[in-house]
C-alpha cells in the first residue's frame, strides 16, 4: 500500500492535523481505527509502500481490524484509493468542496442569513455554544439546516435533539440523523408534540417493563421481543387491558415464545377486534364453538360405534339363519 503526501526531510518533518479533523471526524472514530489513521498520516510523509501485515504488528491490531479500519477510513474519505495504493485527502479541501456544493451546503453566515427568523440563529448558537464548546464544525450548520428544512421542527425540538443525543454520549451525525427520524415518524414538530412522544415513550416502557414481569423475564427483554410490544402498541392500538389477556392464554402452554404471543394477538387485530369485550366475547364463542364440535364429534363416533354393532348382529343373525337351513 503506498501513502502519498507533500515529502520533506526527516530532519524538518512535522505531522500536523488540521482541526477541522477534531471537529467533523475525530468523534466518530473508534478507537483502532484513530490509530491506524494517525500512523499512515505520519508515514505517508516518506511516500513509503506500507503493507497491512506491518500495520498489524507495528500497532499490534489484529490484521481484520486493519483491514476494516482501511475500508472505514476510505468510506469516510479520510483516504481514497488509487491504482498504487492510498492518498491521504486534505481535510480542509475536502470541507471547504463540501460546504460549497450548490443547493447541498450552507456555511454558518448563510444558515444565519437564510434563517426564518432570529429565534433560528439563536437556537443554532446555543446549540454550539452547549455541545460543541463554541467551535461546531461547519458541516453541523449545513445538517441543522437541512433538518431544520426537512422535518419542519421548531427551535425548540431542534435544540432538544441535541441536548437528547448529547446526553446519551451520542454526538454523532448519523446517530443524530436516526433520532431526528424517529421523532419526524412520530409527528413531532413542536415542542407540546415532543412532550407528548415522551409520555408515550414513557408509558410504553412501562407497559414492556410489566409484560416482562408477568412473564419471568427478569433479565428484560430482547430487541426483537421489544419489537413486537411496539407493534402491538404503536400500530395495533392495543393497551394493556387487551395484551393480558393474550398473556393469560401462556398458561395453556409450556414454554411459551413472543411469537406464540405474537400470533395470538395478531389474529384479533385482523378479526379487527378493539377492545377486551370484544376479544373476550370472541373467545366466549370460540370455546363454544369448540364444545359444539367436540359433541358433534362424540355424537358421529358414537353413531359409527352404534352402527358397527348393529352391522355385526345382522351378520351373526345371517350366519344362524345359514346353520339352521
Amino acid at each position: 500500500m503506498k501513502l502519498e503526501q507533500n515529502e520533506k526531510p526527516l530532519l524538518f518533518s512535522e505531522t500536523t492535523i488540521p482541526d477541522i479533523f477534531f471537529s467533523e471526524y475525530l468523534s466518530n472514530l473508534p478507537g483502532d481505527f484513530l490509530k491506524i489513521y494517525m500512523y499512515i498520516l505520519f508515514l505517508s510523509k516518506y511516500n513509503k509502500d506500507i503493507k497491512l501485515n506491518d500495520l498489524s504488528k507495528k500497532l499490534n491490531i489484529p490484521l481484520k481490524t486493519i483491514q476494516d479500519g482501511i475500508k472505514y477510513l476510505e468510506e469516510y474519505k479520510l483516504i481514497t484509493k488509487k491504482t498504487t495504493g492510498y492518498i491521504i485527502n486534505d481535510l480542509q479541501e475536502l470541507t471547504l468542496h463540501n460546504l460549497y456544493t450548490p443547493n447541498l451546503t450552507m456555511s454558518k453566515e448563510k444558515v444565519e442569513q437564510t434563517a426564518k427568523n432570529k429565534s433560528r440563529a439563536k437556537a443554532i448558537e446555543h446549540i454550539n455554544n452547549m455541545y460543541f464548546q463554541g467551535i461546531m464544525g461547519p458541516s453541523w450548520y449545513n445538517d441543522i439546516d437541512i433538518w431544520f428544512k426537512k422535518y419542519n421542527f421548531d427551535e425548540q425540538v431542534m435544540i432538544a435533539l441535541f441536548d437528547y443525543c448529547y446526553n446519551r454520549s451520542a454526538m454523532h451525525r448519523n446517530y443524530v440523523q436516526t433520532v431526528a427520524e424517529a421523532w419526524s415518524n412520530n409527528n413531532v414538530k413542536t415542542w407540546n408534540d415532543l412532550d407528548k412522544y415522551y409520555e408515550k415513550q414513557e408509558s410504553l416502557n412501562k407497559l414492556k417493563k410489566s409484560i416482562a414481569k408477568k412473564l419471568g423475564k427478569y433479565n428484560g427483554l430482547t430487541q426483537y421481543e421489544e419489537a413486537y410490544i411496539e407493534n402491538w402498541v404503536l400500530n395495533y392500538g392495543y393497551d394493556m387491558n387487551i395484551i393480558e389477556i393474550a398473556l393469560k392464554r401462556t398458561t395453556l402452554r409450556q414454554n411459551p415464545t413472543f411469537e406464540y404471543i405474537n400470533n395470538i394477538i395478531s389474529d384479533w387485530h385482523e378479526r379487527n377486534l378493539k377492545t377486551p369485550s370484544q376479544v373476550t366475547a370472541f373467545l366466549e364463542q370460540r370455546k363454544k364453538q369448540d364444545k359444539n364440535t367436540k359433541e358433534l364429534k362424540s355424537q358421529v363416533s358414537k353413531a359409527n360405534y352404534e352402527q358397527r354393532n348393529y352391522d355385526n348382529l345382522d351378520f351373526l343373525y345371517a350366519n344362524n339363519l345359514k346353520k339352521e337351513d
